[in-house]
């Protein structure tokens, strides 16, 4: 089986570069470059080997597969990256056909941005089917419920979905050599499968004592599974993403998961348009009386939000249930302990103590890039109008971040 890794920033550098030293051979792992103009460039740089470097060892690994997502006339073919060929001629080059790839994928790593996830995805979607598996590990929340309405409309076509929070920090010195600086986790789970399998019934079996219980990939599929064909792929991305001990990854229940992204979401939606807007390093806030403030405003009004929205969603479940069931005598969650204010004020002051970091959307804005304020205070303004529940701090940062944008930073007057 293979592997595609699609987005080759820090985290998708990194992904990609353990993916490949912790499997065998035997299961191929494939960098997509978005242009031939970008693979001949990584080429140039790294041919074809990877660089990690920890406390300044730095450790190389190759045997990657490399394709070109580059507009084909077979629609989400890839075209296999042929480095004896100069950069001038591959303007006029044509692929021969062994080397166009229109084969299933089975499963694609998405360390892309956020923003540009759609597009892709959507170049890719003639080799994606119900066999396949998206994971995306990435900023942000909202992503996959825009998928899921824009790309992948059919529950019955639709690949099966892993969601994953990473913590483990990371930078690139340079294409393909990423500097690993902050040891963290990478936390996964499955989304509910639209097809009814129980990916998490291990947890509720109740011949067991709940101290044995455990996640259990014959949950997903097991030989003699009649559906096997169909689940087969995401076994084999779960224990995949399982051998990556080196990034902390444990599989986890989804709804651990989500809430683990609600946290990240949180540190990123106060952290990135701060910094953004004042132009300063992650280190340089909390340090007055306003971003303090602000601070506490963003994590009430995100714990107000999740709170409303987990009750949502614990009342549908309940209403799924049938007029059989007395719902009355069915034990309903709290809201998690990490989700209230006060947590979450605590976790993004924790976050800020790596004082040198410069946020990703800070270097969106000096570089003239877009930011990806959509998915992370954006998030919140939209989850807030879904609840009718105001999001003032949230909105307000939203227009000024992009405002801030649209003023030239170098700008005289």
């Amino acid at each position: 089986m293979g592997f595609y890794v699609l987005g080759l920033g820090a985290i998708g550098t990194l992904l990609a570069y353990h993916l490949r030293a912790a499997l065998p051979p035997s299961q191929s792992v494939t960098l997509i470059h978005k242009s031939f103009k970008n693979a001949w460039a990584a080429h140039r740089r790294c041919k074809g080997v990877l660089s990690m470097e920890t406390s300044g060892v730095i450790q190389k690994c190759g045997g990657f597969h490399i394709e070109v997502l580059e507009k084909h006339e077979r629609p989400g073919a890839g075209v296999a990256f042929n480095p004896s060929l100069a950069r001038d001629q591959m303007r006029n080059h044509v692929p021969v056909a062994d080397d166009i790839h229109t084969d299933p994928i089975k499963a694609v790593f998405v360390t892309a941005r956020t923003i540009k996830t759609t597009e892709l995805l959507s170049q890719l979607l003639p080799r994606l089917n119900a066999s396949s598996t998206v994971v995306l590990l990435q900023n942000g929340m909202g992503v996959f419920e825009e998928l899921v309405q824009q790309v992948f409309r059919n529950p019955e076509t639709r690949p099966n979905f892993i969601l994953a929070s990473n913590t483990n920090g990371a930078w690139l010195k340079g294409t393909g050599h990423v500097v690993y600086a902050e040891h963290g986790t990478l936390e996964f789970g499955i989304v509910s499968d639209p097809r009814r399998r129980d990916f998490e019934a291990s947890l509720i079996d109740e011949t067991k004592p709940k101290f044995e219980r455990h996640l259990n990939l014959d949950d997903i599929t097991h030989p003699g599974d009649s559906a096997h064909h169909q689940y087969h792929g995401l076994r084999e991305t779960v224990a995949a993403l399982n051998s990556l001990h080196a990034l902390g990854a444990k599989w986890c229940p989804i709804a651990d998961v989500q809430n683990a992204m609600r946290r990240k979401l949180v540190v990123d939606a106060v952290i990135e348009p701060l910094t953004a807007l004042m132009g300063c390093r992650n280190g340089a806030l909390f340090r007055d009386r306003g971003s303090a403030n602000i601070l506490q405003n963003i994590c009430k009004e995100a714990s107000e939000l999740f709170r409303a929205q987990l009750e949502k969603e614990t009342e549908s479940w309940l209403d799924a249930l049938g007029p059989d069931v007395d719902s009355s005598r069915i034990p309903v969650g709290r809201m998690p302990l990490e989700l209230e204010a006060e947590h979450l004020s605590e976790q993004v002051r924790q976050a800020v103590r790596r004082r040198g970091n410069i946020s990703t959307m800070l270097f969106d804005i000096t570089h003239g890039r877009p930011t990806e304020i959509q998915y992370l205070n954006g998030y919140l303004v939209g989850l807030g109008k879904q609840l009718g529940i105001p999001t003032p701090v949230n909105t307000i940062l939203c227009d000024l971040v992009r405002m801030r944008r649209a003023v030239p930073v170098d700008q005289r007057l």
